[in-house]
């Protein structure tokens, strides 16, 4: 179970996002201000990672990011007019407002992670077993043993063209640990 995250640490966020980015929709900027103003609009704001499959939405994005501009979801709904969100949360103030921002490394950005909420429309199916990881892994490492194989059998053929004995004895041991290093896992 997640930790709520409080109406100061989303103010926090907002304040911090809006200093350190420009905002390719200048309406955004005004409603993330009109949210940091207002307390009991902030309780019922999440923010998460698409955000588009969320019943009401918001995706917000910075001019350094390739996504969309500006998008509210709405009931299956979806607008590009800002005005129109805008009235939205004012008249819907208890209303959840799932909200996802893009932004140069958004993924790996400490802030926004610490207030970064599981989105709880995302199907099941879509969320990644333990197993699903395994296996991913797997096929992960047996694809880097293949293209490591490729690679020391193409710089053997190489040093043996070049008549290069040194280096072929230290390609051949190279070979045989990543050999010995497979047949172990």
């Amino acid at each position: 179970m997640q930790t709520p995250i409080s109406v100061n640490e989303k103010k926090i966020f907002i304040q911090w996002f809006l200093n350190q980015y420009q905002l390719k929709k200048r309406e955004s900027v005004w409603i993330l201000n009109y949210l940091i103003n207002h307390d009991d609009i902030l309780e019922h704001i999440h923010f998460v990672r698409e955000a588009k499959l969320c019943p009401r939405s918001i995706i917000i994005s910075s001019e350094c990011s390739k996504e969309v501009p500006f998008r509210f979801y709405k009931n299956h709904i979806v607008t590009t007019d800002a005005e129109k969100s805008f009235h939205d949360i004012r008249l819907n103030r208890e209303e959840d407002l799932f909200i996802e921002v893009h932004f140069k490394n958004d993924r790996q950005n400490a802030m926004y992670v610490s207030v970064l909420e599981e989105n709880p429309f995302i199907p099941k199916e879509h969320t990644i077993t333990p197993q699903d990881e395994q296996v991913a892994n797997d096929i992960l490492r047996f694809v880097l043993y293949e293209y490591k194989m490729k690679r020391i059998k193409e710089l053997i053929d190489k040093a043996l063209d070049e008549r290069n004995s040194s280096e072929f004895l230290r390609l051949s041991q190279e070979l045989s640990k990543l050999e010995a290093m497979q047949s172990q896992t």
